[in-house]
């Protein structure tokens, strides 16, 4: 071998050595960044007219699984949709409040422990109905029914909002990997054709994909150029030639009526589009997936179960109250029913409707035969008819009456009245002495009269006797008979209605109400048994990657002490080169 031979090889060595030394040196300086992988200096030897003359780094390059890569992005989106659903369901929760028990007390913050106080409160009147402060601690227990309700319905419509909030701040991080996928794979194109490495920018790719993967369920793979190509489940393009940009805008206000219909105008929730088509169906994990379906679907059937206790909760009130009077009875009442001159009186029976003094005295009173009226118009003509009277239907479409007299209220005794299709009693169909006014849970609440003071609550009943003398006492208040009415009505079986999850059932108010919380405690308990199983399935495939093409301190530390002995190595064979020419230049001169 002739000394340059010798000297080639030496450089080469040293050459690649040197290489070798910085890629290691940066293994181990990058062993705990997110989404590095192993880098490797690839060499072969060089061979001139058939001699070794040394070697040559080829390139730069990691191993990463494939199959392994796809396998962690799959479990990285699911991992994106547990995470996000067990933060919310837990949240939701916390709304419905605690409940705790003993042997001889139940107690807690739960809608059924505040069901539970209102029919203590009613238990507590019924043995002295005509004490006041007893009957401000009824309306009080209501009134916190009622304002428990509103509050939770008010926090799962925020908790929509946030959902739709947080998908448009995802679709944001969304757009900026697929851009940045999109600009890595030119980059890798323009670096690969120079000869150079792209391993660290496959590296910035793959981390992107994971991000990705993490908001929204994905389609991908590598085309023959290099590029990552990644689509939606049913093969939107996302990222081809280039990214795609995902439009969104999320709802200024949302309230139980906002939802999403694919196809729509802009009332309600918006499309999640690309190039203008809606993908929204199309994506079933990651956050944004676990997003939509809590707005509308996790959080709506939530609503739904909330809407159907406060409905039978007024229900249940109503049936009483429209059935008594309060003493002395109030000055005008006005329905809730909406209602016009002309709308049609499909009605039976005979209702009596009295003008009675602040002592409950009778003053005027008339019964009336709903069978002979064939509108509201009629009826309120019949009734102006009764001495001391006054009806008509309001600006706001309800029935009114008043009691003309100073002093005087009005009282109904519903009697056998029978109206409208549920074939109510004459004061529950229109509405006219409703404890509890509202539709929904976003909207009960006790009477405002009663609430202030202004009205009393409603504990008589107008004497139905067939004569009644003027003068007479018609309402006598201190009965526990319109008491024991109302905590029957809370307490009784009644029938409810299928709503978010909940199959048709029969029981209490609490019972339904302890469904509820129950409904919500067994769905937030899976969120977070599906969070823990998927974070555990993610670790393990992200575990598996980086055994595969990860960072091992150890070895790369081995590695380097030995490629420095090799350095070494050839630093001294280029030195004895060296000293061999020397001494060849000054045999050759002298």
């Amino acid at each position: 071998m002739s000394l340059d031979i010798a000297r080639s090889i030496a450089f080469s060595g040293l050459s690649s050595t040197s290489v070798q030394i910085s890629v290691t040196s940066s293994n181990i300086s990058n062993a705990d960044t997110t989404g590095y992988t192993k880098k490797t200096a690839n060499q072969s030897s060089s061979v001139t007219n058939g001699v070794g003359t040394g070697v040559t780094v080829t390139g730069i390059t990691s191993t990463v699984d494939k199959l392994l890569l796809k396998s962690l992005i799959s479990a990285t989106s699911d991992l994106g949709s547990a995470d996000t659903t067990n933060t919310y369901l837990t949240s939701l929760e916390k709304l419905y409040g605690s409940t705790s028990s003993t042997d001889s007390s139940s107690t807690g913050t739960s809608l059924a422990n505040s069901i539970a106080s209102l029919e203590s409160a009613l238990s507590s009147l019924a043995s002295t109905p005509s004490s006041a402060s007893l009957q401000s601690n009824v309306v009080s227990a209501l009134d916190d029914v009622a304002s428990q309700l509103r509050e939770t319905s008010s926090s799962i419509q925020k908790l929509r909002s946030d959902a739709d909030q947080d998908i448009a701040s995802s679709i944001d991080d969304v757009n900026t990997d697929l851009q940045q996928i999109a600009d890595l794979n030119a980059q890798i194109k323009q670096t690969a054709a120079a000869g150079q490495s792209t391993a660290d920018m496959e590296d910035q790719r793959n981390t992107a994909l994971q991000d990705l993967a993490s908001k929204m369920n994905i389609n991908y793979f590598t085309a023959s150029n290099g590029d990552i190509q990644i689509y939606t489940k049913s093969g939107q393009a996302l990222v081809d030639s280039s990214a795609h940009t995902i439009s969104y805008t999320a709802a200024a206000n949302v309230t139980a009526a906002t939802s999403y219909t694919p196809g729509a105008s802009s009332n309600g929730f918006s499309a999640i589009t690309v190039n203008g088509v809606d993908i929204t169906s199309q994506i079933t994990g990651g956050d944004i997936g676990a997003l939509v379906t809590l707005r509308d679907t996790t959080l709506t059937n939530a609503q739904s179960q909330l809407d159907q206790l406060a409905q039978q909760l007024a229900s249940a009130i109503n049936s009483v109250s429209n059935s008594a009077s309060a003493v002395p009875a109030p000055t005008s009442l006005t329905g809730t029913t909406s209602v016009t001159s002309s709308t049609a009186l499909s009605a039976t029976g005979t209702v009596r409707l009295a003008v009675a003094d602040q002592s409950g005295n009778l003053v005027s009173f008339g019964d009336l035969d709903l069978s002979s009226y064939s509108t509201v118009g009629d009826l309120v003509t019949a009734i102006n008819g009764i001495s001391g009277l006054s009806a008509s239907v309001d600006a706001d479409g309800h029935l009114s009456i008043t009691a003309t007299g100073s002093g005087n209220g009005v009282a109904i005794n519903q009697m056998t009245s029978s109206v409208g299709s549920s074939a109510e009693g004459f004061s529950e169909y229109f509405g006219l002495n409703d404890l509890v006014t509202g539709t929904s849970a976003a909207d009960i609440a006790v009477n405002s009269k009663i609430l202030s003071g202004t009205n009393e609550l409603q504990l008589a009943t107008l004497d139905s006797s067939s004569s009644l003398t003027v003068g007479s006492t018609v309402l006598s208040s201190g009965s526990a008979t319109v008491v024991n009415a109302f905590y029957d009505a809370l307490t009784d079986s009644r029938a409810f209605a299928a709503a978010g999850g909940i199959a048709a059932t029969t029981g209490s108010l609490a019972d339904y109400a302890s469904a509820i919380v129950a409904d919500v405690a067994s769905k937030a308990s899976q969120a977070s048994d599906t969070y823990t199983a998927k974070e555990t399935a993610q670790s393990t495939y992200a575990s598996s990657l980086s055994s595969q093409s990860g960072v091992n301190l150890d070895e790369e530390s081995a590695t380097l002490s030995t490629l420095q002995n090799k350095y070494s190595a050839a630093s001294a064979l280029i030195q004895a080169i060296n000293t061999m020419y020397s001494a060849l230049l000054s045999a050759v001169q002298s």
